[in-house]
């Protein structure tokens, strides 16, 4: 059994172009939560001990997971309301704290004089499960989103963009360019903007330092270096690459990413962030693959 809906199949899925979690969501999600502290599925990490004799785990105990879920995500409240919406972020931050703690229930021996299982969890199934029905949520309100196998929360890019990020590996012979490399990679698949506004920060200080990779001393004939992998010196295409290298540098120079200087100007919204990381990491990636510096 497929896990789409007939409008899915019909009309195609929903844009996964929203970063807000509406009403509507958060209802859906509240009842996904409710419903495993109602199962149980929460006492993996948080069982909830028989009284009898042995203290075996027979449920979940909803006011350690309350008081745990105040600490690790302190904006929250408790107990959660379907019918108000906590900010985005902090649903986010409810969801992974959920997927750290929840387990399918197995049903042990019968305990008749409580009238109750006593259980052990099987924590890949739980997960599992646990994960597909948030994606699947998710999914049909168009939500930008995506929770891992792990149970970790990212944000979903264009689909180009997010498959080059996926398999990119950098080898540029420098460590602290590859550092910065790699931490541009994962940021800018973080839900918050804060990081992704790091992650572009790292991207840019990445652009800075490749263009010192090749031998030299001076930095612009260097620079010109790692574009000639990129096209054949004199063609139209290396001149337009020669561009582009002025353009960025520009743009690093004139807007708040790198430096903080008050005539700079900051960027106004997460759109402007992605647009730049994406011709950025673009161009730098070109350099990198042609000169055989990343996988």
């Amino acid at each position: 059994m497929t896990d789409d809906y007939f409008t899915d199949r019909e009309f195609g899925a929903v844009p996964r172009a929203s970063e807000s979690i509406d009403e509507r969501l958060w209802g859906g999600l509240h009842s996904l939560i409710e419903t495993r502290l109602d199962d149980a599925s929460f006492g993996y990490r948080f069982p909830l001990a028989c009284p009898d004799a042995g203290k075996r785990p027979c449920g979940c105990d909803r006011s350690a997971f309350a008081l745990m879920l105040e600490a690790e995500v302190p904006q929250i409240e408790w107990p959660l309301r379907p019918n108000k919406l906590p900010e985005t972020p902090v649903i986010l931050d409810l969801l992974e704290f959920c997927a750290r703690a929840v387990g399918q229930p197995v049903e042990g021996s019968w305990h008749g004089f409580f009238d109750h299982y006593h259980l052990a969890w099987d924590r890949d199934a739980g997960l599992t499960a646990f994960v597909a029905d948030v994606n699947r949520v998710f999914a049909r309100n168009g939500l930008a989103f995506e929770m891992i196998a792990e149970g970790r929360i990212q944000r979903l890019l264009p689909a180009a963009l997010r498959v080059a990020l996926m398999q990119a590996r950098f080898a540029t012979g420098d460590a602290e360019t590859d550092r910065l490399l790699e931490t541009a990679r994962l940021r800018i698949l973080a839900p918050k903007y804060e990081d992704r506004s790091d992650g572009l920060e790292k991207l840019w200080d990445a652009f800075e330092r490749i263009k010192t990779l090749e031998p030299g001393n001076d930095k612009r004939l260097t620079a010109d270096a790692m574009l000639d992998y990129a096209a054949r010196p004199g063609s139209k295409l290396r001149a337009t690459l020669g561009v582009e290298a002025d353009a960025l540098t520009k743009i690093g120079n004139t807007h708040r990413i790198r430096h903080s200087e008050i005539w700079q100007e900051p960027l106004e919204t997460a759109l402007q962030t992605d647009y730049l990381f994406t011709r950025l990491f673009a161009f730098i990636y070109l350099q990198l693959k042609a000169s055989n510096r990343a996988a």
